[in-house]
């Protein structure tokens, strides 16, 4: 039996301390050229991830999800009448090996993290 792998996300809040439930989640590939091609857009529920992971099977290669993240913030910002400092962010990585790769993003009005989880 052959391994597949999987790619699954999690958007965190941390300004509000909640999942980031409605935030935009698309997925591209990367060709060796550098060219994105997009495979799936997502929102995330309201536990801040997505239904079903975006990607699954034969997975080795480069990919780039991009967090809509300026939508939600102008959302869920308090009515100080400051702007988001952010829209899209890009995440690019390469998945090597037939396993789960998790990609989370940490974020906030003028802040974001990310890492490899599990």
């Amino acid at each position: 039996m052959v391994q597949q792998g999987r790619l699954t996300t999690h958007v965190l809040d941390t300004s509000l301390g909640r999942p980031a439930a409605g935030l935009g989640v698309t997925l591209f590939g990367i060709a060796e050229d550098g060219r994105r091609t997009e495979i799936t857009a997502r929102q995330t529920n309201a536990d801040g991830r997505c239904d079903t992971p975006l990607l699954e099977g034969d997975i080795a290669g480069e990919y780039e999800i991009v967090f809509a993240a300026g939508p939600y913030l102008a959302a869920t910002m308090p009515a100080s009448g400051a702007a988001p400092f952010y829209d899209d962010i890009a995440v690019r990585f390469t998945m090597s090996e037939p396993r789960h790769y998790h990609v989370p993003l940490l974020l906030s009005p003028f802040g974001y993290s990310t890492y490899r989880g599990s």
